[in-house]
């Protein structure tokens, strides 16, 4: 034993001096980004061995090793992807290596495509409106579609209360749920009265407002595509009651580990508010509706989520509505709508994901004029699935197909005593889609898809390309670029009548610039539009299907730009969005080339956020301008030759935050046009002129000059969910 304990003595005692013996090479070299720019602190070092060191402020390293012959020197370092390189190393000297590494992907920093969209809580990205920006803003009265109009782009026409955007008219923009269009996201109305969306901002938790260009996995809209994200598990179990000055509501929802249900109901009423606030209108039954929704949420796995969401609407009302020859129609129209939706997502593999769901609407309208009757009904299904597949670190795809089965049909009865009329059309739109994005680097992204569609009630197809562009110019700024065609089918009252039409057509080019820093968002995007294939309508011959034609055509171009600002002023939060527009397009009833009636060329929105801590309290001010839109006056030689005067509104919001018996509340005061500026939204004209050869016409305004509301929202909160 004392043998060995002295062999192992004298061997470690050697060992020092073994290694000293043993001859070092040097190992020298540089590391590069692909800019040609020195990555600092990058470790090199020969694999399968502990001989390395770590690369200097301009990228160059040297160290030592015993290692001889064929080699494997590695080189890493966070944010970039390793590199090897194979030497030689002889007993002659040292070896020189030289690593170029590629910047790492990643989804948190890499360069996202922004021309034509407005992205809201998408975690990759910073937020343009949330839901609380939406229900906050004023003037918009929570009204998602309201909210959406204060962005450049969009603009306000009084009359409808709907999207029309860049030179588009609303049925031109289409909203999606989780992927799935709703075929109605507005209440029913009639003429001259403004339409709102049907959904609560609160139902979702992403917003992408898209004015052009958008994704290939999106289709039938050829102006702007409105995409909103149902939220996930709520938090906690609670509840809540709203005392409001035009209804009531009340919802509730349980939570559970892995599931939640969620239920709403409420009722509105403006016969006291009407009685109360001097109309424009002569209501004989003012506007009421009911409806409610019921959600339900299941977590099926770590990365697996099922939503089913379901709602009903009914609405009425009934008025007097004058007529530029002096006289009145009665006017009345009930509403019913169902909409429900089921989608499942789930990541199958580390790179695929599937997106599927289906959803189903039913919308009736019953409207009467004096003695004639019509009634509609719009029964749609969709089918729709999605696989997102990561085919590299720089390359993921897209791909898809959908389903649309739709059914309309309308019955159209003078009088009482005269036989129904019925037109009515069944379509089929069957529809597949493919999509890449090829991320070159941080800074470069490049996006190619295609859509094509097949319409069995036209037995047409289309073919859809759409490409995109981003790079990165700093850690800040961006450009994008976007081209893309674009494909819808007529409206309805045109393919009821004649199903031989085609596709409506447009084609996009975007160019966009976007800078976000320090809570602060500029954007300017400059775009082109050309339509072709327009459905028109000659009133000179006879109601037949021969009248109507696909031989409309257009275009839009203009400029867009966008200021926020969240740090400049404490507790301020503020926007202001600009909009130049110039529009010309042939379509429907026109006679030749001319601006549209709802286009205005100049569009100005500018919101402000204050929050007064002191005194829990949110004040909100909105001022919108858009200049003159044009009309035909027939009084006048040519068409749409006329402009009405400049629209003004100023609207004010306070949020005062407190509690009731300990429960969260929140008291909410607005006024929309608070200085009561008179609006005119246009003229309607007599069909026949007096006996002085002279039109007759009549001022299109609001309901009222203001909208006052008032509501009391009180949340009963439960217990949290802690996982």
């Amino acid at each position: 034993m004392k043998k060995i304990s002295t062999s192992i003595t004298i061997f470690f005692c050697l060992v020092p001096l073994l290694v000293l013996a043993q001859k070092q090479y040097t190992i020298t070299g540089q590391v590069l980004d692909t800019k040609g720019q020195p990555v600092i602190g990058a470790n090199v070092f020969i694999k399968d061995s502990y001989d390395g060191t770590s690369s200097g402020t301009d990228g160059s390293f040297t160290f030592t090793t015993a290692a001889t012959g064929a080699q494997t020197v590695a080189a890493s370092s966070l944010g970039y992807e390793s590199q090897e390189q194979s030497i030689n190393i002889s007993a002659t000297g040292e070896a020189k290596v030289y690593f170029k590494l590629k910047e790492k992907l990643s989804q948190l920093t890499a360069v996202t495509i922004t021309a034509g969209a407005f992205e809201a809580g998408d975690e990759k990205r910073s937020t343009i409106l949330s839901s609380l920006d939406i229900a906050t803003t004023a003037g918009a009265t929570a009204d998602i579609y309201g909210a959406i109009n204060t962005l450049p782009g969009a603009q306000r026409v009084g009359e409808e209360g709907k999207l029309f955007v860049r030179g588009g008219d609303s049925y031109e923009t289409k909203t999606f749920i989780d992927g799935l269009l709703v075929q109605k996201p507005y209440n029913s109305s009639v003429p001259d009265l403004p339409a709102r969306g049907r959904f609560s901002p609160f139902m979702f938790s992403g917003t992408t407002f898209s004015s052009g260009g958008y994704s290939a996995e999106y289709g039938q809209a050829l102006s702007s595509a409105l995409l909103l994200k149902t939220n996930g598990l709520p938090e906690k179990t609670e509840t809540g009651i709203s005392i409001m000055s035009v209804g009531v509501g009340a919802s509730h929802t349980q939570r559970w580990e892995n599931t939640s249900l969620a239920l709403t109901a409420d009722y509105s009423n403006m016969a006291p508010y009407v009685g109360l606030v001097k109309q424009n209108i002569d209501w004989k039954r003012a506007p009421e509706s009911k409806g409610g929704s019921i959600v339900l949420r299941h977590k099926t796995s770590e990365t697996g989520m099922l939503k089913a969401y379901s709602s009903y609407a009914g609405s009425r009302l009934a008025l007097s509505q004058a007529t530029p020859e002096g006289t009145a129609n009665a006017v009345a129209l009930d509403n019913r709508n169902f909409f429900s939706n089921i989608t499942y997502q789930d990541l199958l593999t580390e790179k695929w994901t599937l997106h599927t769901g289906i959803s189903y609407m039913h919308n009736a309208d019953d409207i009467k004029v004096d003695e004639q009757n019509i009634a509609e009904q719009d029964n749609t299904v969709q089918a729709k699935a999605t696989l997102e597949h990561q085919l590299a670190d720089p390359l993921w795809l897209k791909f898809g197909s959908e389903l649309t089965l739709r059914r309309y049909e309308q019955q159209y009865q003078q009088n009482a005593n005269a036989q129904s009329i019925t037109s009515d059309f069944d379509e089929t739109l069957t529809a597949t889609f493919a999509e890449a994005d090829w991320y070159l680097s941080n800074n470069l992204v490049a996006r190619a898809g295609v859509r094509a569609e097949y319409s069995a009630l036209l037995e047409k197809a289309n073919i859809a390309p759409r490409l995109s562009l981003a790079y990165k110019t700093d850690e800040h700024g961006q450009i994008s670029a976007a081209f893309g065609q674009f494909y819808q089918l007529p409206e309805a009252q045109f393919l009821k009548i004649n199903d031989e039409l085609t596709y409506e057509n447009a084609t996009h080019y975007i160019l966009n610039y976007q800078r976000q820093q320090d809570k602060r968002t500029f954007r300017a995007e400059v775009y082109y539009k050309k339509y072709n294939h327009l459905t028109k309508y000659n009133p000179e011959l006879p109601r037949l299907p021969v009248s109507y034609s696909n031989s409309g055509s257009g275009y839009a171009q203009g400029i867009d730009l966008f200021w926020r600002d969240r740090k400049s002023i404490k507790n301020g939060d503020y926007w202001i969005s600009y909009s130049l527009l110039d529009t010309r397009r042939n379509y429907r009833d026109y006679p030749q080339q001319a601006i549209p009636a709802f286009a205005s060329k100049h569009n100005l929105a500018l919101v402000y956020k204050h929050f007064v801590p002191d005194m829990k309290t949110q004040f909100g001010a909105t001022y919108s301008f858009a200049s003159g839109r044009p009309y035909n006056d027939p009084n006048q030689d040519g068409f749409n030759q006329s402009r009405t005067p400049n629209y003004n509104d100023l609207s004010l919001n306070v949020s005062y935050l407190t509690n009731i018996r300990g429960n969260f509340t929140v008291l909410y005061l607005s006024a929309t046009n608070l200085l009561g500026s008179n609006q005119v939204f246009g003229y309607r004209y007599t069909s026949n002129p007096d006996e002085t050869g002279t039109y007759n016409s009549m001022q299109v305004g609001p309901p009222a000059k203001r909208f006052l509301f008032a509501g009391l929202f009180i949340n009963f909160g439960g217990q949290s969910i802690h996982h």
